[in-house]
């Protein structure tokens, strides 16, 4: 099948807003090229849990080609006409597997060394996309909350080795109820401006009541779902199946198959799913929990304000052992839990950096119950450290105002 064949009846499996939206632009994708249609479809297929800034990036993307010349439109599609695609992946049902089409699209390219010339046609469309659709302002300047050392009563491990050079560090920060400090600001700034996957908190540790506004996610709350899919992986592992085979079975996984525990939220629930099938390490370690759904918040919904909490994860232990973590009381690990948190927030920072608004973001990063803290704003000093006492209210104070 090629593009050219497509009617509106193609999308009839899609789910209902991913279907009306395809269906209406069935003239456009009849004349865009085999090695680009399906990657489209790939995003629209699952429109229906996209959160609002993927589907507009979507419709953005839509509008854009489709107000484009015909002989504009060839030339920003040149590049991914010219590559090379056998009959066998024409044969493929790409309308209803695009993710699997893609897979074997990608394998195709890196053998017949194309991959360079795919990748430099994606960069070039996203690059006018991008140019081609006004920004809108933000409500607020994105702000970064970041609570880590849960549970660590001594350490000698220097924090925030990465995130120094860009901010303040301050030894002698004083606190009392800390956590439910930062935990009301994100819900003042969520009561602020209300709109759905704006305000994220994301859980590693001790469960707390969330205020009203907040998007959650929770690494024990998640439980009985993970011990769902850990006991899948398991028996995925004994089989045999291969890596290929075992990817394409997670992929595929939907919050039914994994029981109860999910969130009500459709949408919500996709993504819980999403981080437990495609991080690595999700399932058994609460920090790379937190850090993974972190990043793909961030990058799919784009949040204005963003809280973490780091817990302590279970030891490491053979694979085995750690997919069994529901068989037994898993052994914790504190201070190395403390060390990945510490990369974590500094990937935290990174991903944050990457979106709209990141000149005027401000971050915050506290070592839990204890005194050391590090900010980063656009008029705080970079790379300088302070000894000075300092409530963590005012230190939050002092960030919200510099941003």
């Amino acid at each position: 099948m090629l593009p050219s064949d497509l009617t509106a009846d193609s999308f009839r499996g899609y789910p209902p807003q991913a279907r009306q939206l395809a269906s209406g632009q069935v003239a456009l994708l009849r004349e865009l090229p085999i090695s680009f249609v399906p990657l489209v479809l790939r995003e629209l297929i699952a429109y229906d849990w996209k959160f609002p800034a993927e589907r507009k990036e979507l419709d953005q993307q839509f509008a854009y080609v489709t107000s484009l010349p015909a002989d504009a439109r060839r030339q920003l599609m040149a590049g991914f006409a010219k590559l090379r695609i056998p009959p066998e992946l024409e044969r493929v049902d790409w309308v209803n597997g695009p993710v699997q089409f893609s897979e074997q699209l990608t394998t195709h390219l890196w053998a017949t060394r194309q991959i360079d010339a795919f990748r430099s046609a994606a960069v070039e469309y996203m690059q006018k996309v991008h140019a081609a659709v006004l920004h809108e302002p933000l409500p607020m300047p994105r702000l970064g909350l970041v609570v880590l050392g849960q549970g660590v009563a001594e350490n000698r491990y220097r924090l925030f080795r990465k995130l120094r050079p860009h901010g303040v560090y301050f030894s002698n920060v004083r606190q009392e109820d800390g956590f439910r400090l930062l935990l009301d600001v994100a819900a003042a700034r969520a009561k602020a401006h209300p709109v759905p996957y704006s305000h994220w908190y994301i859980n590693g540790g001790t469960e707390v009541e969330i205020p009203a506004g907040l998007t959650c996610m929770s690494y024990n709350a998640l439980t009985a779902v993970r011990t769902t899919l850990q006991d899948k992986m398991q028996k995925a592992f004994s089989s045999g199946m291969g890596p290929e085979a075992f990817r394409t079975m997670l992929a595929k996984l939907r919050p039914d198959e994994l029981g109860p525990g999910t969130s009500d939220d459709p949408v919500l629930s996709r993504f819980q799913v999403s981080v437990l099938t495609e991080g690595s390490g999700t399932q058994v370690f609460s920090t790379t929990f937190v850090q993974w759904s972190a990043r793909e918040a961030l990058r799919r919904a784009e949040p204005v304000t963003l809280l973490l909490r780091f817990g302590s994860r279970q030891r490491m232990r053979p694979m085995n052992e750690l997919l069994a973590e529901t068989q037994r009381k898993p052994e914790l690990d504190p201070q190395g839990s403390l060390v990945d948190a510490d990369m974590g927030a500094y990937y935290t920072w990174l991903n944050q950096q990457r979106l709209e608004g990141a000149d005027a973001a401000s971050f915050l990063v506290w070592f839990e119950e204890h005194s050391e803290a590090i900010a980063i704003a656009p008029t705080l000093a970079r790379n300088t450290q302070s000894k000075d006492p300092v409530d963590l209210e005012s230190l939050v104070k002092q960030v919200l105002r510099a941003a």
